[in-house]
């Protein structure tokens, strides 16, 4: 946050002027203490190699962090893809977001579907509001998950960046379970995949042909990140999106397709623009094909039981 500068200074000498910092001073909150050596948990990784945090139950203050983002007056924007019959499923994710997303912050849906009509409407908290924007359906599902990527880039530009701060970008076939909040803000992150956090890299199912604009040897890679839960600030997430896009449609022109699409992709970049911030499985869960290990101390947002042959088939 920039400071004031004395009245007529720097313009008539044509010098800059250095901004003045402004301390932020959080009102005073009681907590318990964090202590040095004794490391909030010891069961899992909590911190990556480049020293981005892994975000965990017990890793973190959610009052410190609500206190911090609220006086920087953010608005995160979601966006959410309901296209064909997926159309379904926004009314249990917007029911749940209400109840656990973003709680007391300000909050913009942007909500992407070819079926405006079908959008339900779900009651909001003050601040927070839902913005239909109608795009066009693909025959095969694989180019309605590609072109998720070329349709926020674009919208980064359109309006995104006059109206949030944050982008947080989800699969539509979900529900909140438990709380998902400004722990997880950051200039960019990404959400491990509860099929592979506990893998070595040789498993990972990244895009292994040399040809693909995605490819990752198997001697490279850090985690495996999924596709339906990724965001940073704007800026960020339209750098990775447009990345992502164009190297997608360079494997296109090339005759290939990336093994897991906009996945696939999604990884390649942040392997090579790590992300600041790391969540947990927790952070994108299915019980019913998963279990609940005990290092799962809450499950957040949690996949909805479907039969994906007959969502995804016109």
């Amino acid at each position: 946050m920039l400071g004031t500068k004395p009245e007529g200074e720097g313009e008539a000498s044509g010098k800059p002027v250095q901004a003045v910092p402004q301390v932020v001073e959080l009102p005073r909150m009681v907590y318990p203490q964090p202590k040095v050596l004794t490391p909030s948990r010891t069961d899992v990784l909590v911190l990556t190699p480049w020293l981005a945090p892994i975000i965990w139950e017990g890793t973190f203050n959610i009052d410190i962090l609500n206190e911090q983002f609220r006086l920087q007056n953010v608005t995160i924007g979601l966006t959410v893809f309901a296209i064909k019959k997926y159309v379904v499923f926004l009314k249990l994710f917007l029911e749940t977001a209400e109840e656990h997303f973003m709680v007391g912050h300000r909050v913009n849906y942007y909500i992407f579907t070819d079926r405006p009509a079908d959008v339900p409407r779900v009651p909001l908290r003050e601040g927070r509001r839902a913005v239909v924007l109608e795009v066009p359906a693909a025959r095969r599902w694989q180019d309605i998950s590609m072109r998720r990527m070329q349709v926020i880039s674009s919208h980064c530009e359109q309006r995104f960046l006059r109206e949030v701060d944050f982008l947080v970008c989800l699969d539509v076939d979900m529900r909140f379970r438990d709380h998902v909040g400004v722990e997880i803000l950051a200039p960019l992150f990404g959400v491990l995949h509860p099929g592979f956090y506990g893998a070595t890299r040789e498993a990972f199912t990244y895009e292994r042909r040399p040809q693909s604009q995605a490819y990752i040897p198997r001697d490279q890679g850090d985690f495996y990140y999924l596709g339906g839960f990724f965001g940073g600030s704007v800026p960020e997430v339209r750098r990775l999106t447009e990345a992502c896009h164009q190297a997608m449609a360079t494997d296109r022109a090339n005759g290939i397709e990336a093994v897991w699409h906009d996945e696939s992709h999604l990884n390649r970049y942040l392997l090579d623009h790590k992300p600041s911030k790391v969540l947990s499985p927790e952070y994108l869960w299915d019980e019913a094909l998963l279990g609940r290990p005990a290092i799962m101390r809450k499950l957040r947002f949690m996949a909805v039981p479907k039969n994906h042959q007959e969502i995804r088939n016109p």
